[in-house]
């Protein structure tokens, strides 16, 4: 697990001095943040949702007093019913749906201690309703540690899943990490395997060997065999190194490598990361998304396929333009594909030959988020790819449950939990520029009540990844863009460079150059937005969280254009954070090397390098339990600008990872950083 640098006394008591609501020191809040965040709050969380094989039912995760739960419906979302495995609903948190073959039984897991410790283990029950039955859902297992991803043979007869037994943390490395304790990599090491329980006996089977981690997995059409990637252990660091494996479904089955990444025969792959493997119909090919991805869970890339027996390699969408990140096979020779498209969602058909993939139908692009909750822009699909349902939602809309027929436009909504939810923000609009020799595209949100005849401020919020990319979606209580805009600012995200939407070589674009490339992208196109409407660049902002984090830490040492940042889960140093940090496989995709086989690339974007440069006022949020971005990176930064008597706060957080899990603190970051941005750049409304 993590190993970081001890705090020493003095700093640990300014941590915990600064952090929030359990101590003195939380921000006097404006009260139009307030009842902001109180709008914010009103939406209801969905969460996933699974049409059933014959397109007649839907299920849909919702949270419900704090705690998601299972609902089932028609197709239409009427009759809508709660299904739970507790003796009392609502008292467990149950997720993870998947319909049985025979559409008429649903299998979910139940999870009663949500209130557990990192001294526990979790315990994770599999239940199995009945949806068109009278009787209460029947336990098929009782697991002590962590399931997810549940998955049916096409026979009906054994459901499999991911499992970490004994598992005291969520299986991600944006999780909050165990505190370090024993020895680093032995100690406490949990690893997800492939499991499968027998639904006739209950018997469980881990399938996947002990000695690897296991991260996606597909059953083979007769359920004879899975295909899986892994690698092995700590499974936080490796997913970057993860292979192709086959084996057949059964435990203590020899597994064989079918693609390796780092191997010389892997071609445009060598080096890259690959996700979500899917066998043909005909079983004769196993079909994934390959290329350079920051996050596990965060897919985009090219398209390739591997015969299941073996052989070479074939990158079957070479030169694309749209990033795919989910698919579907739906013949021997025909895929369905969630692809991401110049900053917005996109389904189309594919056509699939032994060497090509080639779009044929686009059914529809919208600018929202969509995914079913399984996998990043996956589709629930029938059994005869007849209907579809996914959730969706948009700057201008709260998530819905979309079902219906996959045509030339978007299904309808089928619920209307957040219909009456309308935006306290201004529209959104995308913007489109050229830049040495790249086409960039990023979103602008106006401010709310936008009057063209005023100036107004501008926060640029540069996103995660850097493998990722902006796609509208309703805001959370959390960090967001959306707030700023309803305070008076216009907000731009941009795309640039190593963002998903444009294509493969796109995002290798910045690989060796972090902070320059990309933020010349930025730039001009902070510059298409000044030419067009009324913003006032000496009221400039910049934010991010995560690799935007980096970048709000980094660019202020190369431009003094913007006159206040906010820092979320940065990078300051990345010489010394590759030492620190609990993810360190992710790095030599993107800087060519590891730090020490070139430790100058990772100097040449390290904002502590250009310390000196730094004016800009800067608040810095951080988690105390990162492993992604370790809070030692912030102190530094902090550290840092304060020996240069540059404006800084430090508000490090308890006992959160990477992504904020405690709404108290969700809260507080974004009251934090909006009243940064109110001190530094006033909005005139």
């Amino acid at each position: 697990m993590l190993k970081r640098a001890p705090l020493s006394a003095p700093v640990l008591l300014l941590a915990i001095a600064l952090a929030p609501n359990a101590f003195a020191g939380s921000p006097m809040v404006d009260p139009r943040i307030e009842q902001l965040l109180t709008q914010l709050g009103k939406a209801e969380s969905i969460q996933a949702t699974a049409i059933s094989p014959d397109g007649k039912q839907l299920a849909w995760v919702i949270e419900r007093d704090g705690k998601p739960t299972i609902e089932v419906a028609a197709a239409d979302g009427s009759h809508a019913r709660r299904i739970s495995g507790a003796t009392k609903p609502g008292s467990c948190a149950e997720s993870g749906i998947a319909w049985a073959p025979d559409s008429h039984h649903l299998a979910f897991v139940s999870n009663c201690n949500v209130d557990l410790t990192n001294t526990q283990a979790m315990q994770n029950d599999v239940y199995l309703a009945d949806t068109k039955g009278k009787g209460a859902p029947a336990r098929l297992a009782q697991l002590k540690g962590y399931v997810r991803a549940l998955q049916w043979t096409t026979d009906g007869k054994s459901l499999g899943f991911l499992y970490v037994p004994g598992a005291t943390r969520h299986a991600s490395a944006t999780a909050a990490a165990k505190p370090a304790a024993g020895e680093v990599g032995v100690t406490g090491v949990e690893v997800q395997r492939v499991a499968s329980l027998d639904v006739a006996s209950g018997a469980l089977h881990e399938l996947t060997p002990a000695n690897l981690y296991a991260y996606e997995f597909d059953w083979s059409p007769d359920g004879s065999r899975i295909a899986y990637t892994a690698a092995l252990p700590p499974g936080d660091n490796n997913w970057w190194i993860a292979k192709l494996y086959v084996q057949p479904a059964h435990p203590d089955a020899g597994a064989s490598v079918l693609v390796d990444p780092a191997s010389t025969a892997s071609g445009s792959l060598r080096g890259l990361q690959i996700a979500l493997p899917r066998w043909s119909p005909d079983a004769t090919r196993i079909a994934f998304i390959g290329g350079l991805m920051s996050d596990q869970g965060a897919t985009g890339g090219d398209i390739y396929a591997v015969a299941a027996s073996g052989g070479s390699l074939v990158n079957l969408t070479p030169d694309i333009h749209v990033t795919p990140s989910w698919l579907r096979w739906t013949g021997p020779q025909a895929m369905l594909v969630s692809q991401v498209s110049n900053g917005q969602s996109q389904l189309a058909d594919y056509a699939v030959s032994a060497t090509r993939a080639q779009q044929q139908r686009v059914h529809f692009t919208v600018p929202a988020s969509v995914s079913d909750g399984s996998a990043s822009m996956a589709m629930s699909l029938s059994s005869d790819l007849k209907h579809v349902a996914f959730l969706q939602s948009s700057f201008a809309t709260a998530t819905e449950v979309h079902a219906g027929s996959p045509g030339d436009t978007p299904p309808p909504a089928v619920t209307s939990f957040n219909a009456a939810l309308k935006p306290a923000w201004g529209k959104a609009e995308s913007v489109e520029w050229n830049n040495e020799g790249f086409h960039v595209q990023g979103w602008l949100l106006y401010p709310t009540n936008y009057d063209p005849k005023k100036t107004y401020p501008m926060v640029v919020m540069v996103h995660g990844g850097p493998s990722s990319a902006v796609i509208p979606r309703w805001p959370g209580v959390g960090y967001g863009a959306a707030p700023l805009s309803a305070l008076g600012y216009f907000v731009f995200q941009p795309n640039p460079r190593g963002s998903f939407g444009q294509g493969e070589k796109y995002v290798q674009a910045n690989r060796k150059d972090f902070g320059y490339g990309d933020l010349r992208d930025i730039l001009a196109g902070v510059d298409a937005v000044e030419k067009k409407l009324p913003v006032d660049d000496k009221r400039l902002g910049l934010t991010g969280w995560s690799y935007g984090g980096f970048m709000s830490m980094f660019v202020p040492t190369q431009t003094q254009r913007f006159r206040a940042v906010v820092a979320g889960a940065g990078i300051s140093n990345w010489q010394s954070y590759y030492g620190q940090n609990l993810i360190d496989q992710w790095m030599p995709p993107f800087f060519g090397a590891t730090v020490y086989d070139d430790p100058a690339v990772y100097a040449k974007s390290s904002a502590i390098n250009f310390i000196k440069k730094v004016k800009t006022p800067m608040l810095i949020v951080v988690g105390d339990r990162d492993a992604e971005c370790p809070a030692p990176q912030s102190f530094e930064m902090w550290h840092a600008l304060r020996a240069q008597n540059v404006p800084t706060s430090l508000v490090v957080y308890p006992n959160e990872g990477h992504h904020f899990a405690d709404p108290v603190h969700q809260r507080d970051v974004l009251q934090r950083a909006l009243g940064w941005f109110q001190k530094y750049l006033p909005a005139s409304g």
